[in-house]
């Protein structure tokens, strides 16, 4: 069983929100709770994975030099460059942030193990924070043909959608959720007492076999399926997950 305080206390603490009073009285509550000080663990470690992968890109030192001097003539000379040279600047400024920004994205999937890490704490998190109270779904509905057509205009792709109460997972309902930073699908199904969240996106990677883990007492599994990416977590047991894997690939 799960603590509460690891889903409302653990990430203030964390990223060192908390009073000095609240700080000293969870620490407190470290000495005594197994959940919470694993899953500090478990951010810690994510951290460290996020550090040795230095998803960052420094600026070479030429460019540098390039700014200053350029700096030092429009303070020597209260005119602008000539138009051309101005957009010059711009776009030599976006391709650096264009490709900046790709260094600090495409390690993720460069490196399977730390991409696995990132994304089941992503999912895992989203998965937490739906169990709130009114978090779960936003459509509520066990036909698919309710639910699909819901997410028209709030997302920019069509996530496949079906229903499996005569397997033993019925639709409860979907809503939307951020995963890696951009908009998903998060598809909610029933199995007995649990609920499992099956998070979706689109990718450009071709299909691969399922990788699977477990975090913080919870489960999770992710595929790609006909240029969809899946993620599906739950308290459940990893037989009912895999069950719902197969019903949502066909095989």
């Amino acid at each position: 069983m799960s603590c509460n305080r690891s889903t409302t206390i653990l990430h203030g603490y964390f990223d060192n929100e908390l009073d000095v009073l609240g700080a000293a009285d969870f620490e407190r509550h470290l000495e005594q709770c197994p959940n919470c000080s694993s899953a500090l663990e478990t951010l810690k470690s994510i951290r460290s994975s996020l550090n040795v992968a230095q998803l960052y890109e420094k600026a070479p030192a030429e460019l540098r030099k390039k700014i200053l001097a350029r700096i030092g003539s429009t303070r020597s000379v209260a005119v602008f460059p000539k138009r051309t040279a101005v957009w010059q600047w711009v776009a030599a400024a976006l391709i650096l942030v264009t490709y900046i920004g790709l260094r600090v994205v495409s390690p993720h999937r460069a490196d399977t193990d730390k991409y696995e890490t990132v994304l089941a704490a992503e999912i895992i998190d989203a998965h937490l924070r739906s169990l709130q109270p009114g978090h779960l779904i936003d459509v509520v509905s066990t036909d698919q043909h309710t639910v699909k057509p819901w997410f028209d205009g709030k997302l920019d792709f069509s996530p496949p959608v079906q229903d499996f109460t005569d397997q033993g997972f019925p639709l409860q309902g979907g809503r939307v959720d951020v995963v890696h930073g951009r908009s998903v699908a998060a598809l909610v199904y029933g199995r007995r007492k649990h609920f499992i969240n099956v998070f979706i996106w689109p990718t450009n990677e071709k299909d691969v076999a399922p990788r699977s883990g477990s975090q913080q007492g919870y489960q999770w599994t992710e595929w790609h399926k006909d240029r969809m990416e899946f993620c599906a977590v739950s308290d459940a047991a990893p037989s009912a997950i895999e069950q719902l894997r197969i019903l949502l690939t066909g095989n």
